[in-house]
């Protein structure tokens, strides 16, 4: 364990050399930051010895807790073969043996596993395939060189994986550089843009959907959507079958369809895939965050035997690839991650913290600035407003949500918002003792920052 005054040395460092994502670096400087030194379990543990649950898994990405045995011990074992070797004109076993795993569980018909190290690249490489597939298949139609992409979408940062997102927020700065896509407004059932209420609405927003496809389906090469669930966008939840909507709206018109399970793939929605839900057969699928257990970078870009077979043969290679393609250590690690899901029936005990989730979370209503409480699986975004009858947001320079996740870190929980949406997504792995602990103190959070802010 380190000194307090190491911890402070730290810290100095850091601001003087780093640059942090999605951070404003001149609020970073001003304020104390936690250096995280090790972990354990559900805990992250700071370099003066502090111990905080980790509500997001750190990013989205822990499933079965920090250090856990059969992964880290499956990494060591890959060392004493190899670190890395290139995939580009070589093969190896962890690669082989991981695509064979991820093929067999993957929803449809998806035959084809393609690695890069993040999501967005994932992403940008499904684009990429579905540009290139419609140049090659049997009836080409090389005129199909746009995206349907549904607004306040997140698919990444890369400047593909951008431009078919609808987060303004993340794409102004950078318009230049992106490539035209179609959109329609998606289902944000507390703020609906048509003010209809659901489920009386019948979900009249897909007309939107339909008329959008419909009307540029010569061009399209495909729809993109996250299923489910748009998560960064702050936890939108669809209604119950608009995922399925979509989806045979595109199969309807002839068009590929890409899920981005990145975010809710590997037990966050409650099964593997979120897909398996409504029983979508997804053309490509990008997956990335959970695939390694939260340990290495690895993602990849499932996709059809159709697909496939239209790039083979002279000048129809697909010309993409990265340095640490299938890197064997994040393919060890997937494929342990992959046996703990199994040996543990992760998602037959996630059932039960599902549940309690849903029962505890009821009684956040109460609080007077909880706006909505959206929740599918184990992903739960908590709406902060200021006015509940009119859903007036506080406004941006409150910092409400910022405020909350102070107050709980002070209470030993680490949490971050989407501007004043509160995220919770702890690891799958979280017992019960720790995830009433973890509801415990997000509550007290909100209460104490409600009374600031009202009185």
């Amino acid at each position: 364990m380190a000194s307090h005054s190491e911890s402070i040395r730290w810290q100095n460092l850091d601001k003087s050399v780093l640059w942090h994502p999605f951070t404003q670096q001149s609020d970073w400087e001003a304020e104390t930051q936690l250096v995280i030194e090790r972990a354990d379990g559900c805990y992250l543990i700071d370099s003066d010895n502090n111990p905080y649950l980790d509500g997001v898994s750190s990013l989205w990405v822990n499933i079965h807790g920090h250090r856990h045995p059969t992964i880290d011990q499956a990494i060591r074992e890959q060392l004493e073969r190899v670190a890395h070797t290139t995939f580009l004109g070589l093969t190896h076993p962890p690669g082989i043996e991981l695509a064979q795993r991820l093929v067999d569980l993957a929803p449809g018909r998806l035959q084809r596993v393609f690695y890069s190290d993040t999501g967005a690249a994932a992403v940008e490489i499904a684009l990429k395939m579905a540009i290139q597939y419609w140049q090659q298949c049997p009836s080409p139609q090389p005129q199909r060189t746009k995206f349907f992409a549904l607004h306040s979408a997140y698919h990444g940062d890369t400047v593909g994986a951008m431009s078919v997102g609808g987060i303004e927020m993340y794409r102004h700065s950078y318009l230049s550089l992106l490539f035209p896509h179609v959109e329609a407004r998606s289902a944000y059932c507390y703020r609906c843009h048509l003010q209809k209420t659901y489920p009386s609405c019948r979900m009249a927003c897909l007309e939107e959907v339909e008329r959008v496809i419909s009307t540029h389906a010569h061009e399209l090469a495909a729809v993109i959507m996250e299923p489910l669930v748009q998560a960064a966008a702050g936890i939108y939840v669809y209604p119950k079958g608009y995922t399925r909507a979509v989806w045979e709206i595109a199969k309807r018109h002839g068009l590929l369809f890409i899920a981005d399970e990145v975010a809710t793939g590997f037990g966050r929605t409650g099964k593997m895939f979120a897909c398996e839900h409504e029983g979508i057969e997804p053309d490509l699928m990008a997956i990335g965050k959970g695939l390694t257990g939260g340990y290495l970078p690895l993602a990849a870009t499932l996709t059809t035997e159709e697909v496939y077979r239209a790039f083979l043969g002279p000048g129809r290679t697909f010309y993409h690839g990265h340095t640490y393609t299938g890197n064997p250590l994040a393919c060890a690690a997937a494929l342990a991650n992959l046996k703990v899901f199994e040996q543990e029936e992760t998602l037959q005990r996630l059932e039960l913290r599902i549940a309690l989730m849903e029962e505890w979370l009821r009684s956040f209503r109460a609080l007077p600035i909880v706006g909505d409480i959206r929740q599918c699986g184990f992903m739960v975004g908590i709406e902060l407003v200021r006015d509940r009858k009119t859903k007036t947001p506080f406004p941006p320079e409150q910092r409400v949500a910022v405020r909350v996740i102070k107050e709980a870190r002070k209470r030993g929980l680490i949490l971050r918002p989407l501007g004043d949406v509160l995220v919770i997504m702890p690891p799958l792995a979280i017992s019960h003792p720790e995830l009433v602990r973890l509801l415990d103190i997000t509550y007290a959070a909100i209460e104490k920052v409600a009374e600031e802010v009202l009185s």
